[in-house]
């Protein structure tokens, strides 16, 4: 082989290296873009589920933000409304005609430390507002039901009355959790707590909404909405007490009036 055959050998050699190399880095560069772009399509395929499972996933769930915790069961919103949470009851601190009930002041300080000046969201069940016009509603932080918690960490027990009964038995499994782990008001006092669960059958569309409780001493006394102790006293059917439609009703079955009824 000539020298002239030689350098046009090395010549193409030399060509068919650079373009391979070309080749190789071009492949290189696409499949990086290629890696980058499947990265993109995933995270704005997991951005629209994620944004689409907040829309409708909890369609019922509305924003609100609380400007005021007046216990540990009821706040105020920016708006000025109340609301008053669903299906549980935390003891009393600031109704005047009451005294502060054992745990009271802990459950309100620790709804205060849950969602005062935070933007929660309100999940309604089947009623608007409660007697005193308050919202009635389920309260959410950050995922987090603040009812169940409040029950479940000792704060509060379940007061259920229909219709809104949604979570009753997710409250009840939650209250027997801090029973049994004797948590919150199961430790500091449990001779005066009661669970509240009024069958829809006994409520009559509301008209049998006297209260028929047995004290610890045995009497049977009644209480009607007014009473001082109405909204205090929690009925428990398992232990005798019961609900009536009427005065009369009570009385025939050998309970008597509270003295501090009007």
């Amino acid at each position: 082989m000539n020298t002239k055959q030689q350098t046009i050998r090395t010549i193409i050699y030399i060509c068919g290296v650079f373009l391979l190399g070309l080749g190789i880095g071009r492949l290189s560069i696409i499949q990086k873009e290629n890696t980058l772009l499947g990265k993109q399509k995933k995270a704005e395929i997991s951005k629209e589920a994620t944004q689409s499972s907040v829309g409708t996933k909890h369609p019922n769930r509305v924003e609100a933000t609380v400007t005021r915790v007046i216990d540990g069961d009821t706040i105020e919103l920016s708006d000025g409304s109340r609301v008053r949470y669903i299906g549980i009851n935390t003891p009393e601190t600031v109704d005047p005609r009451k005294t502060v009930e054992c745990f009271g002041r802990e459950a309100s300080d620790e709804n205060k430390r849950l969602v005062d000046s935070r933007t929660v969201l309100l999940e309604k069940d089947v009623s608007e507002t409660d007697e005193y016009g308050r919202l009635l509603r389920y309260v959410y932080v950050d995922g987090r039901m603040i009812n169940d918690h409040l029950v479940r960490q000792g704060f509060a027990r379940v007061s259920t009355f229909p219709p809104d009964v949604a979570y009753k038995e997710q409250f009840l499994t939650a209250e027997r959790e801090a029973r049994e782990n004797n948590r919150g008001l199961w430790a500091g006092c449990p001779s005066t707590i009661h669970t509240t669960i009024v069958p829809s059958a006994i409520l009559n569309a509301g008209k049998c909404m006297i209260k028929g409780n047995i004290s610890a001493s045995g009497d049977k006394i009644y209480h009607i909405s007014g009473c001082g102790s109405y909204d205090k006293t929690s009925i428990n059917e398992n232990t005798g007490e019961r609900w009536f439609c009427t005065e009369k009703e009570a009385q025939d079955a050998g309970w008597r009036k509270a003295k501090n009824c009007p």
